[in-house]
């Protein structure tokens, strides 16, 4: 269940796609960077998804052994003491919580926070969002019994016997303790939070219930059918890309992006600058690093700058965009994008940042906008890649997901920007493959999720650097970090925040 859409499918244990359906949806923004969504509509159409992959497939509902999600990270869904809807989930790309920041700040300031929790202190975390409601809406907090997130929503309005969160999405509250496998009683303390608040942390691929009779009406399964904890989007889809050995890294490009390396040991960044979290293998931890926008930014492109592409294309838009982009020299002519629309993330956590193109002339033309977009958000996951390797982590091998892999250009350009081999995986949308793995360890198909991902995981195609393309991509990277640090330092990013804040 991702930010803009969700996808069901039915899935055989060698890892063969049966049937699968999609449903969009939208995000809602009432104030500038506010983002929220209606939570019971966005899991209403996961439900549907599931209902058309089970009939897609042309099975007997009673066929389907179990069911698991993955959903969107870092969202808070506030509910009551019967389970309603408070108000509308206010989501991981939200950030208006800048006050309840400093406020956690001032409480145990940003590196205590990191070392208890093993996240940066930012605007992202669920804690700030919940301080913000208790603060800014005290009837709606009078009525709150919970704040869970998407996946442990779903799966009560499925029939779940309780409000269930996986260890690995556990740690986006910012109250998790990643090293001691628990709620912080420091933080909560600290803040005023009452542990009643949050829900029972659960091992991916643990059974809490099964399907319910008034869920199986609406999602096409039959009652009873075991309901199996998931994981977060990012945490299945490392475990659906295999990433459950160290070396390999995992890099997604949906409406967000993440960067999501396996450790079999606990690690503390000494920067303090990536997030560690649990992997979905019990025990075990996963470094990542988070960017706002990624495909979410060229989707942006795509519907304001290349509205007359997408109108002419008479073919899917991004065939149209993709060959602009191949018309273009790398480099895009000069220009480059730091493509912080959302803000800037992982390593940079800046919630000023905007977005900001340089070198524009009258020489560009829209491919060469294309090509830069395209150019700067794989610079921002580079910013991450290094920043993982600074910290001592090995990156030998680099597995990409998400729909952005059609794009047989942008997949060899990961290549060259990063400079490591990357591939690509039979499955692309490997959160749905590790919502498949924890369904089948949930029933004992698997001894655990790493026998799983060994034997439903295949790759498909293999892209290695260019070594003149690395090149020239190591001098623009230096322009990017450039043009990010004088920015900063003069108060830009700062200004122009300041600016749109009233509007």
């Amino acid at each position: 269940i991702g930010t803009t859409g969700a996808k069901g499918a039915v899935i055989r244990l060698d890892g063969k796609v049966v049937s699968e359906a999609y449903r969009e949806y939208i995000c809602v923004y009432p104030r500038p960077n506010w983002v929220e969504q209606d939570v019971a509509m966005i899991v209403g159409q996961a439900l549907e998804c599931c209902r058309e992959a089970v009939h897609k497939a042309g099975l007997d509902p009673a066929a389907i052994l179990s069911l698991a999600i993955s959903a969107q990270r870092c969202c808070a869904v506030f509910v009551d003491q019967q389970g309603g809807l408070v108000r509308p989930m206010i989501s991981w790309q939200d950030n208006r919580t800048h006050e309840e920041v400093e406020e956690i700040r001032a409480k145990m300031g940003a590196e205590e926070f990191y070392d208890t929790t093993g996240m940066p202190l930012t605007t992202t975390w669920i804690v700030s969002k919940i301080m913000w409601v208790r603060k800014h809406e005290p009837e709606n907090w009078k009525r709150v019994a919970k704040v869970v997130q998407l996946q442990d929503y779903a799966l009560k309005t499925l029939g779940a016997e309780d409000w269930f969160d996986d260890v690995s999405d556990a740690g986006f509250y910012g109250l998790w303790n990643p090293y001691s496998f628990e709620w912080s009683g420091k933080l909560l303390s600290a803040l005023a939070l009452d542990k009643s608040l949050l829900p029972r942390p659960s091992a991916s691929g643990t059974r809490v219930g099964g399907v319910s009779a008034a869920a199986a009406e609406r999602c096409g399964l039959k009652a009873g059918t075991p309901l199996c904890v998931g994981a977060g989007d990012q945490n299945s889809a490392a475990i659906g890309a295999g990433i459950v050995h160290k070396g390999f890294l995992s890099v997604s490009l949906g409406t967000g992006g993440l960067a999501a390396a396996y450790l079999d040991t606990p690690f503390r960044d000494p920067n303090r600058k990536a997030m560690v979290d649990n992997h979905a293998v019990y025990g075990k931890w996963q470094l990542e690093g988070l960017q706002s926008g990624a495909a979410g930014v060229f989707r942006w492109f795509r519907d304001e700058i290349a509205a007359l592409e997408k109108e002419k294309a008479g073919k899917n838009v991004y065939d149209r965009l993709n060959e602009m982009i191949a018309s273009t020299p790398p480099g895009a002519k000069g220009l480059v994008l730091l493509p912080y629309l959302a803000s800037a993330t992982t390593p940079r956590w800046n919630p000023h940042a905007r977005g900001t193109l340089l070198g524009l002339t009258f020489a560009h033309d829209r491919a060469s906008l294309a090509r830069c977009f395209m150019e700067g958000i794989t610079l921002e996951v580079r910013d991450m890649v290094n920043s993982m390797a600074a910290s001592g982590i090995p990156i030998e091998q680099v597995r990409i997901l998400g729909g952005a892999t059609k794009s047989e250009l942008w997949n060899q350009m990961q290549a060259d920007v990063y400079n490591r081999p990357v591939e690509t995986l039979k499955m692309t949308d490997a959160a749905l493959m590790g919502a498949a793995l924890c369904a089948a360890v949930g029933v004992g198909e698997f001894s655990g999720i790493a026998e799983g991902a060994e034997r439903m995981v295949q790759v498909d195609k293999k892209y290695t650097p260019d070594p003149k393309k690395v090149g020239l991509y190591d001098e623009i990277y230096g322009i990017y970090c450039l043009a990010y640090e004088a920015l900063e330092e003069k108060g830009v990013f700062q200004a122009l925040a300041k600016l749109q804040a009233g509007y």
